[in-house]
């Protein structure tokens, strides 16, 4: 290592650089941002010195996602530049600044650092978010929060609502687009009249593989004329990313990694997230209160077992290590859990709705404690996780993770055939 920097520096003089040493901080320290290779809607429109924006009362709704660059956060920057008229800010589920835990929001505050007044947004409906952007003279809604791609991932419900108020209240819209981190792979099931809910208002696939730009279009389009009663956003703008095609994931892009939220800690937290999250169904621990969260399963009756069952399915993309954890927090809290640790070993070929249901199906086997998580009527929150009732009815009556999957591949095709119209960013599909 030592001939190697000696080289470096020598080569360096060779050709006239300056001495390191007596290189300024700026010359000596690489600027992270000049190495991405994507950028954000936010970063576009910051470059042009937030000129969509010039002149308008805006409402942004964001979260700690919401960052340029310099890793300064869009709410902060547009306050300081004095060229935007931030009049509230919108906090989704976890809150704006990021500080609630799972199904929980910061309240209505003043924020400290901008004096600007934040209003919890989480759960709110349209009506309520027409009466605040009434009060705060809202005429521009901005959206800037990332999205990790999957249909009970809350903040696309959350951008839905504020859209619907923005409709009636005549107001312009603009999503500051973000990649989709998992990519631009749908899977999974469709959502079936009868089971919308917080986690999945409208019909769409549960790994959608869209950017939240590109759901806005299809929102607009498809659904909010239906809750309206007649309006859609008249204005309707998407500030796209630059650089960024359909199957490049997040480790790709560049771009630093910001938790989404609390349990959401890495692109390969993202990566197993449209699956894994199907086990908050079950009276297994998926790893909340732990430093990897989806990524380790578990519950006190699982052994050994589960992951030599696992390991002979041959998943692909993925590998099975047997683990035991001790979960903070939620399911099984306090107590010592067995179970497994889900390693990616290849981002581009991981199925994570396939590996979880072979994961259900041999947890089912093994162990007789194995079941829905307690609640009214047993088997809901599947229910309305995967879109209907039909994941949970297969699942009960036996069948193998191959019919299960296949059972839904008509509905993948269709989706992908639907939303090809709004899609604005080109590239195969992984």
């Amino acid at each position: 290592m030592t001939v190697g920097r000696r080289s470096f520096l020598a080569g360096a003089g060779a050709v006239g650089a300056a001495p390191l040493l007596g290189a300024t901080a700026a010359q000596a320290t690489p600027d992270p941002a000049k190495k991405r290779k994507v950028k954000t809607g936010a970063q576009v429109l910051a470059d042009s010195g937030w000129a969509a924006l010039a002149g308008q009362k805006v409402g942004v709704y964001s979260n700690p996602t919401g960052i340029l660059n310099d890793l300064s956060h869009i709410v902060d920057t547009m306050h300081a530049s004095g060229k935007v008229n931030v009049v509230a800010v919108f906090g989704p589920e976890h809150g704006f600044r990021g500080s609630a835990q799972a199904g929980d929001a910061e309240g209505d505050h003043v924020d400290p650092r901008t004096g600007i007044m934040v209003y919890d947004a989480y759960g709110a409906n349209a009506a309520k978010l027409q009466a605040i952007y009434t009060k705060a003279g809202v005429e521009t809604v901005v959206f800037d929060i990332q999205d990790v791609g999957v249909r009970f991932y809350t903040y696309i419900w959350s951008m839905y609502e504020a859209m619907v108020a923005a409709a009636k209240n005549g107001l312009k819209f603009v999503v500051l687009d973000r990649p989709n981190p998992i990519g631009g792979a749908a899977d999974g099931t469709m959502m079936r009249p009868g089971y919308t809910s917080g986690v999945g208002k409208e019909e769409i696939i549960q790994q959608h593989g869209m950017t939240v730009g590109e759901l806005a279009r299809l929102f607009n389009a498809e659904y909010l004329a239906l809750d309206t009663g007649g309006p859609v956003v008249q204005d309707l703008q998407v500030i796209e990313v630059e650089g960024w095609k359909r199957d490049q994931l997040f480790a790709e892009t560049g771009l630093p990694w910001v938790l989404p939220s609390p349990n959401m800690p890495t692109p390969d937290t993202a990566l197993l997230y449209p699956g894994t999250c199907l086990f908050e169904a079950t009276n297994m621990s998926e790893g909340r209160g732990t430093t990897r969260p989806f990524e380790l399963i578990g519950a006190p009756y699982v052994d050994y077992r589960w992951a030599e069952a696992l390991r002979t399915k041959n998943i692909p993309g993925i590998e099975f290590r047997e683990a035991y954890f001790n979960p903070l927090i939620s399911k099984n809290a306090n107590k010592l859990c067995g179970g497994v640790q889900v390693h990616i070993t290849d981002p581009q070929r991981v199925e994570p709705i396939l590996a979880a249901t072979h994961m259900m199906i041999e947890a089912k086997r093994l162990y007789p404690e194995f079941a829905w998580r307690a609640e009214n009527p047993p088997g809901r929150w599947i229910d309305l996780l995967t879109g209907s009732d039909r994941f949970r009815t297969m699942f009960t009556a036996g069948a193998s993770a191959e019919q299960i999957v296949a059972a839904w591949q008509p509905e993948v095709a269709a989706w992908t055939e639907r939303r090809a119209q709004y899609l604005l960013y080109k590239g195969t599909n992984r």
